[in-house]
């Protein structure tokens, strides 16, 4: 089936806008600062040198997305669709962030149900890598519906390879939510 793992998703007051090469700059303002990425598996992304490389998988992935307010423009953050699985109909969400700002103000999920509801049409299982030490985006999953179904030691673009918990959302689970 063909579909599109970029489209423009939005409800009343966000918007995912597929990333381009030109946002670079605006999205490293949002995660330049530390505290961002004190439970991420590569802590020091908040460095230019190194959110480049995380920057450059987002473009590759075909899938990224910046995470605008509607009312502002102002970009909050990033996710992204990645490894689509024909054979497994399955496709994973992740990479996500937010800057500080943004933390606890119920974003993260109305974003991961846009983007839910959108690739559920297509796609009958969606995983998620989320780092072991993560306890913040651990919480969410959880709190999503999604249940761990193992850990991996997973090598994220450029980076070295780090253990990360396995979620899982099946598609007629998410529909009885």
């Amino acid at each position: 089936m063909k579909f599109s793992i970029q489209p423009i998703l939005e409800n009343e007051k966000y918007q995912l806008i597929p990333l381009q090469q030109g946002d670079f700059e605006s999205l490293y303002e949002v995660a330049s600062d530390p505290e961002v990425w004190k439970q991420h598996p590569n802590k020091d992304r908040y460095r230019k040198e190194v959110f480049s490389i995380f920057f450059e998988g987002a473009m590759k992935s075909g899938g990224a997305f910046k995470i605008t307010e509607k009312s502002s423009g102002e970009i909050l953050g990033s996710t992204r669709f990645y490894d689509y699985n024909q054979s497994d109909n399955s496709i994973f969400i992740g990479y996500t962030f937010y800057g500080t700002k943004s933390w606890g103000k119920g974003i993260n999920p109305q974003v991961k149900k846009m983007m839910l509801q959108y690739i559920f049409q297509f796609v009958d299982t969606v995983y998620f890598h989320v780092g072991k030490d993560n306890i913040r985006s651990r919480t969410a999953m959880e709190r999503l519906g999604a249940e761990k179904i193992g850990e991996e030691e997973i090598a994220y673009f450029g980076e070295p390879s780090r253990i990360n918990i396995i979620y899982q959302i099946k598609k007629e689970k998410y529909e009885k939510i």
